[in-house]
């Protein structure tokens, strides 16, 4: 049932929300991802946006953010893009990717202008936000429609249950698991196989380390994923740069079978509509763009200019959905095997591919989700705990934390078509009411471009 309503959520009608409302936001900006992006490589490197004082700076919001968004997506997300609609999706990807800037954009600047001061005296911002100070009081229950999706929707369902996959793949075998007395005794106990038991030992491996990083607060996550972005996004370029040389050339028929398949006609189009449904709707729950979890983190930043957080917002889909997920649809493409790939199969592919490519390259992979799959994690735990404090308060949002460690655990053990059901059911929860505040609230985010601009 779960996996049906998402199906049909985020199809046509996210598709068009996304994409179409996407496509409307970067027109009405004057193509603002294009022609500000310099001035937003120019603004992050300023020296007022490294400026946190006591919390979190725009440059540490956006290495959160991109440790959020630079994810499992990109390497499980990216694979099951090209399972379910081959080269093409990844075309669809880069749309969505050039769109997503400007729709952060707007999520920024919003963001910004609305945030709101905690007791204890640090700013908040989020889309419940926007809608309560920029829609007013009738338009209330989206802001609380958001905030519900918001706490389930940012569970980290793939990003536990992928990287489980990971190291169910690489570290074991089944001869390994049922020779394993410690395993074979708790599968005894319990009832349970071998590999549910093990799955379940990596849950809450996962869910101690989570724990020890998000218990410190923003702050904390901030910090950790100012130095952990840098690290796990470089060492997986150089780990795709080695697969491009040592195939360099297959890499134009690569690139030819991606945009051929993007706009191909031989299954009508109906086929053409599904190939860009499937690449926009992974791309969206790689960048976020629209969905509105960015808003949440980049509220909480120092920053008090509004048109300033919005360009450094907007690089945010530049680097996952243009730099990321592009090296991985190259590594999968030149070395993996996606039409061999049946039923829903995300990291396997992508493992398999480096696997081939790299010597010891599924443990090198490996390596990489686990930064990937950690990083994000760490954001999504803030995210939640927001939602959770506009719903219940302050004081009770404390134990959102703990039930967000909890379900890390569940969701390593559950299968991986309902983990992608329930994860796209929700963005799609949270995407709707932020997409409808961005363009209800578009004329404001224009008089934020052209104070910038004046200045």
């Amino acid at each position: 049932m779960i996996t049906q309503i998402a199906d049909f959520l985020c199809g046509y009608p996210l598709f068009i929300l996304l994409i179409g409302g996407g496509f409307f936001l970067f027109f009405y900006s004057g193509m603002v991802s294009l022609r500000r992006l310099p001035d937003a490589m120019r603004v992050l490197r300023d020296r007022h946006s490294r400026e946190s004082g006591n919390q979190i700076s725009s440059l540490q919001a956006l290495a959160s953010v991109v440790a959020a968004t630079v994810g499992m997506g990109n390497i499980a997300g990216v694979a099951i893009a090209l399972v379910m609609g081959g080269p093409g999706a990844i075309f669809w990807m880069w749309v969505s990717a050039l769109v997503g800037m400007s729709t952060k954009f707007h999520e920024g600047v919003l963001t910004t202008r609305y945030k709101v001061a905690l007791p204890a005296g640090t700013p908040a911002g989020g889309t419940m936000h926007i809608i309560d100070r920029g829609l007013g009081p009738r338009w209330h229950w989206l802001a609380v429609t958001f905030a519900v999706a918001g706490m389930f929707g940012t569970l980290c369902i793939m990003n536990a249950n992928q990287l489980t996959e990971a190291v169910v793949a690489t570290f074991t075998t089944p001869q390994w698991l049922e020779g394993n007395h410690f395993i074979s005794t708790l599968a005894s106990a319990s009832g349970w196989s071998h590999l549910s038991v093990f799955r379940l030992i990596v849950g809450l491996s996962i869910a101690v380390v989570v724990t020890l990083v998000v218990i410190g607060g923003v702050r904390r996550i901030a910090h950790v994923a100012t130095w952990l972005v840098p690290f796990m996004v470089g060492l997986y370029f150089l780990s795709v740069l080695y697969i491009v040389v040592t195939h360099i050339s297959e890499v134009p028929e690569v690139f030819r079978s991606i945009f051929t398949e993007a706009f191909s006609l031989r299954a009508g189009w109906g086929a053409l509509a599904g190939i860009a449904i499937i690449g926009a709707r992974r791309a969206a729950l790689v960048n976020d763009a629209g969905v509105g979890t960015a808003t949440i983190m980049h509220g909480a930043s120092t920053n008090t200019n509004p048109a300033r957080e919005g360009l450094i917002a907007m690089l945010g889909p530049g680097i996952d959905s243009g730099l990321v997920c592009t090296l991985t649809a190259l590594a999968i493409l030149l070395c993996g095997d996606i039409e061999a790939a049946g039923g829903i199969k995300g990291l396997e592919v992508a493992m398999g591919a480096f696997g081939k490519a790299i010597p010891y390259g599924e443990y090198l992979l490996m390596l990489i989700v686990l930064c990937f799959a950690l990083s994000s994690m760490f954001s999504y735990s803030f995210y939640g705990r927001r939602c959770a404090a506009y719903l219940f308060g302050e004081k009770r949002a404390r134990a959102y934390t703990w039930f967000f460690i909890a379900t890390m655990v569940i969701f390593a053990v559950i299968p991986l078509g309902i983990a992608v059901g329930f994860c796209d059911l929700f963005y799609a929860l949270m995407a709707f009411p932020t997409m409808i505040t961005l363009l209800l609230l578009r004329k404001e985010v224009r008089q934020e471009i052209k104070k910038f601009s004046t200045f």
